[in-house]
């Protein structure tokens, strides 16, 4: 497992990164969502220890990266948001070099770079110089050399920038694949992949963590506010009228008119989606109107990820008063009485 705690990074009095803790599990793949200037990048690189911190602790399987840094980093593999490739050397010169800087056995590296090439489909550029590569291209070396010698924990920073969808799909496979043996955690702003590979995600933004959990929970807790969408055959006034007083229906925000006494609405639930739009259908054939469409506008990660970043973030004091009702909520039983000061005094004596 690897833990992060109180991870923080100051620039001067800038401060990027506030304080933040989570862990990645065993065969884990985490994505981390957040706006340009999040603290993302800046997250990712204290985690490799690339770029040290102002406070904090990272632990990789058992190895602090501060104190114990070779041996944090041989679980290691990164790949930074601008790929760390040479222009200067070809395909597999580049991969031979980093072979050795991981300390990969001299007899196994020829074969360890044929299994990563062959991963990243780069066997056919292997002699070329890395300086005439295309952007994809370059950006698929950099992702070969963070797969040399078999690291357990992956860093993936933007893997599939400059990457035309064909490619994006492949790495979005070799991703999801390498979850069998490995740990990843991987930025990207692109929110359909992270849906597709991420077995949890954190949304970060200005340094502080904004939440952490599966897709599948992030999206019901924001359940509480839907859309439905209905159209209904019969006299527009009279469906209006029936849909507005169904109990859990927050406003009708707009009504078309699409003539053969059809109309299409939009109506703003409160509640559990399901069970109001079963109670508008029943009352609509209860009155003689007739469903001809409904559907409910659920939210997705992309509304998730909206509404959390531009949700004021809450101040130390609001944190802080929140944990104190956590903490007494789990006291004693309120009901209980208070013992009197006579009681009191008598326990005192004893």
């Amino acid at each position: 497992m690897i833990t992060i705690e109180n991870l923080t990074k100051y620039y001067g009095s800038n401060r990027a990164v506030n304080s933040i803790s989570f862990t990645i599990n065993d065969n884990e793949i985490l994505g981390f969502l957040g706006p340009n200037g999040a603290g993302k990048s800046t997250t990712m690189n204290m985690i490799a220890g690339y770029l040290p911190m102002t406070d904090g602790t990272v632990n990789i399987y058992g190895a602090d990266i501060t104190k114990e840094p070779l041996k944090a980093k041989k679980n290691i593999g990164y790949l930074p948001e601008i790929p760390p490739v040479y222009p200067d050397m070809k395909v597999k010169e580049y991969l031979s070099f980093c072979a050795g800087l991981k300390k990969v056995p001299v007899g196994e590296r020829t074969k360890e770079i044929a299994r990563v090439s062959e991963l990243l489909k780069i066997k056919d550029v292997e002699g070329k110089l890395i300086r005439n590569l295309s952007k994809g291209y370059k950006q698929r070396v950099g992702f070969a050399q963070a797969l040399l010698g078999n690291p357990k924990f992956l860093i993936l920073d933007e893997p599939t920038v400059g990457l035309d969808p064909n490619q994006v799909a492949e790495v979005r496979a070799i991703i999801k694949d390498l979850k069998k043996d490995h740990s990843v955690i991987f930025s990207s702003h692109i929110l359909s992949e992270v849906s597709a590979v991420c077995d949890r995600v954190i949304i970060i933004n200005k340094g502080d963590i904004r939440a952490i959990d599966t897709i599948e929970n992030l999206e019901k807790s924001f359940t509480a506010s839907q859309v439905l969408h209905l159209k209904v055959k019969g006299v527009r006034d009279k469906a209006s009228s029936v849909i507005q007083l169904v109990r859990g229906v927050k406003s009708i925000s707009s009504a078309e008119d699409e003539g053969n006494d059809i109309t299409a609405f939009t109506v703003q639930l409160e509640g559990d989606a399901d069970s109001i739009r079963d109670a508008i259908m029943a009352e609509c054939v209860g009155n003689g109107l007739s469903i001809l469409e409904i559907y409910t506008d659920k939210p997705n990660l992309e509304n998730v990820f909206i509404e959390l970043i531009n949700r004021p973030a809450k101040s130390g004091m609001e944190q802080l008063l929140e944990e104190m009702e956590e903490n007494t909520s789990g006291g004693e039983n309120e009901d209980e009485e208070a013992p009197s000061e006579e009681e009191n005094e008598e326990k005192e004596e004893e």
